[in-house]
């Protein structure tokens, strides 16, 4: 009803990324004007029952939503309108709070896994045991325990299993399994019943020892004691393929889980992000204390992401000591957008800071019957025509020739740091002498030196001049290279 937000344009990046077959359930269809609950689970029979003023509000909510999918590239249609389900996204309308919609989003959930997962919903019960950490949790009187969805083959009590863990592979022997009881999220705060064995698929609660370095999203496999090194490495090559490509001077990111990391990485690659460092955990001190070392190399590289994980003050406080920016969100586009806005904040200051020690392109006309004094030093009344002006420029006339030095500028009798294209100022010249060396109307330039135009050079600044201000550092260079034909030119 609210149309599409950042976070859903994120995941949709994400699954479009990973080319996984979706479909889109459009929520809050409740709040509608003039939507009344049926008593349904089914959008199609509830929608049907609505008034037509209702109907025409919905299907320009639909249309907006549409719209706003094509400008991402993607087809999307009402499920009951889809014909061809691999080339147009169906949309299913539902509501979290009376449950209609639900009906037909479960069909969809069927049909999708029947037609793209058709292999991998063939169930091996007698295989070895396959299955992803949802969560990790410490339960009273249990200690740590894994929730873990079980996707392939059989777990039994007693059975070695390995699992992936933050420091590589952990194995350890399944001490108890536990089931909750029917119809409850394993998640929630519900009994559970001791079992000998279970058979994929279903969600289960695991009592081992060992599990300090385990974390959420990591896969667990079970074996025999022959297999152990097999299947480490099998452990191993599945959280790698996470981490390849990782590059020797870059970002550090921390995640909560497997899975995040994953998405993390490919949107700051897809961003040019280079990242040095992707592991599963919380912030400690080697993260901070290497990201201080990559700072001394490039600032915009010596930064840490913080995704859903704990930073402690201790570290986050010796951090800001070594000058090592973090970000922390848990939303993963909200860390990019963070991090570019800063970066482009840095680079701003960093500009201006430069660009206050230079000379930079400008030119001004000596405003007729504005001469305060003609020298010692000469105030003037003067038109800025391109750049600006700040105390300290040294000017020459369009020949070349030096003037002198700008010693400070006044509006209105109150002194100014600068002066800008179009304003009018009165200023002082030291080494001016109206009526000499300089007369009324006459048109001075900034006199920049060789040195200034090559740092504005090097240092990539003359993309952030105006295009006037190009104009008159081209007219600079003709009048410098007509002493000097390199003048401007690197050695």
């Amino acid at each position: 009803n609210e149309g599409i937000q950042k976070q859903t344009i994120e995941a949709l990046e994400i699954v479009r990324s990973f080319k996984v077959p979706f479909f889109i359930a459009l929520t809050k269809i409740d709040t509608i004007h003039g939507w009344k609950n049926n008593n349904t689970v089914c959008f199609s029979k509830s929608f049907e029952k609505q008034s037509d003023f209702t109907k025409i509000e919905f299907e320009k909510k639909l249309s907006q939503v549409i719209t706003q999918l094509s400008n991402l590239g993607l087809r999307a249609e009402l499920f009951s309108r889809v014909k061809d389900y691999e080339k147009v996204i169906p949309i299913v309308p539902c509501s979290g709070v009376t449950g209609e919609g639900i009906g037909e989003l479960l069909l969809l959930i069927v049909g999708y896994a029947q037609k793209f997962l058709k292999d991998k919903l063939e169930l091996d019960l007698e295989g070895r045991a396959e299955g992803n950490i949802l969560e990790v949790k410490e339960e009273k009187g249990l200690g740590k325990t894994l929730n873990v969805i079980l996707y392939r083959g059989k777990l039994r009590r007693g059975d070695l299993i390995v699992v992936g863990g933050v420091k590589g592979p952990v194995v350890t022997k399944v001490k108890a399994i536990l089931r909750p009881v029917p119809l409850r999220d394993m998640r929630e705060k519900c009994k559970f019943y001791e079992v000998e064995e279970v058979a994929s698929a279903c969600g289960i609660k695991i009592t081992a020892s060992n599990l300090e370095n385990v974390v959420a999203g990591m896969p667990l496999m079970s074996c025999k004691e022959s297999e152990v090194e097999e299947v480490k490495e099998l452990i191993r090559k599945e959280v790698g393929e996470v981490m390849i490509n990782l590059e020797q001077e870059g970002v550090i990111v921390k995640a909560d889980t497997l899975g995040t990391l994953e998405a993390i990485l490919k949107i700051l690659r897809e961003k040019g992000i280079r990242v040095k460092k992707a592991e599963i955990g919380d912030l400690n001190r080697n993260d901070v204390v290497e990201a201080s070392e990559l700072r001394k190399k490039d600032p915009f590289l010596g930064v840490i992401f913080l995704f859903n994980v704990k930073a402690p003050k201790d570290l986050t406080a010796l951090a800001e000591n070594y000058g090592v920016k973090i970000f922390e969100s848990k939303v993963i586009y909200k860390l990019v957008e963070d991090y570019e806005e800063w970066k482009e904040r840095v680079v701003e200051e960093e500009r201006k800071k430069i660009l206050q020690k230079l000379t930079t392109p400008s030119k001004i006309r000596i405003l007729p019957g504005y001469v305060f004094r003609q020298s010692k030093p000469a105030v003037v009344g003067v038109e800025v025509l391109a750049g600006k002006i700040r105390s300290g420029y040294r000017l020459m006339k369009e020949s070349g020739k030096p003037i002198g030095v700008i010693k400070g500028i006044e509006h209105m009798g109150e002194p100014l740091e600068e002066a800008g294209e179009g304003e009018k100022v009165a200023i002082s010249i030291d080494g001016a002498v109206i009526g000499r060396n300089v007369k009324e109307g006459e048109v001075l330039l900034s006199d920049m030196d060789e040195r200034e135009y090559l740092t504005l050079e090097e240092k990539n600044l003359l993309k952030f001049l105006k295009d006037s201000e190009l104009q008159v550092l081209d007219e600079i260079l003709k009048i410098k290279r007509k002493k000097n034909p390199l003048w401007g030119f690197k050695a």
